[in-house]
């Protein structure tokens, strides 16, 4: 699969994989900070290392993470994110089965959980320093037509800005964007 193809997580067992807190925070950490191993993730999380374990061997047999062989020695095994591609999009409810819909809102609850807690870091990230926060609110009047393609534009945008991490400058630093939409007539 090519780096800038879009990958539609519509797989439930996948999505229930991420659909778990400490396995995204996990992730997180090795998106942001690089490979690590379950003892590291453990303290930093406050996890025994069994735990820890647990969900990265889960994250691994659904391939969003991988074993870094010539890292690992004996029991210490080292992880780092799996290669693969950037923009993985999320199923509308009507492609999900009934039963599997209930993971699919988990996903999206646990994932506005860890926006909020940026959201709230932002006014003092500006604080520190604008040019490293940036923010935008607006209103936009579209067609669903015209919505889909600024969405698309957004996400080619971001993946021309973006670079992985063993491609990034040395002065690249790791950001969170977010972006969401929701009608504005529904207030």
């Amino acid at each position: 699969m090519k780096d800038e193809e879009s990958f539609l997580l519509d797989d439930p067992a996948r999505l229930k994989a991420l659909a778990h807190p400490m396995r995204r925070l996990m992730l997180r950490h090795l998106n942001v900070h690089g490979p690590a191993t379950s003892t590291t993730l453990g303290e930093l999380l406050g996890a025994k290392t069994g735990t820890t374990s647990y969900h990265l061997r889960q994250l691994e047999k659904y391939g969003f993470i991988e074993e870094i062989p010539e890292r690992s020695t004996g029991r210490e095994r080292w992880w780092r994110k799996a290669d693969g591609p950037r923009d993985m999009r999320l199923p509308t409810p009507d492609q999900l089965a009934p039963e599997d819909r209930p993971v699919l809102a988990e996903f999206h609850r646990i994932g506005m959980d860890e926006d909020r807690v940026l959201f709230e870091r932002f006014p003092e990230a500006y604080r520190r320093d604008p040019d490293w926060a940036k923010g935008s609110r607006g209103l936009g009047r579209m067609t669903k037509a015209e919505f889909q393609e600024f969405f698309d534009a957004y996400i080619a945008l971001l993946m021309k800005y973006s670079h992985r991490a063993e491609d990034a400058p040395p002065d690249a630093r790791p950001l969170h964007i977010r972006l969401f939409a929701l009608p504005a007539d529904e207030d």
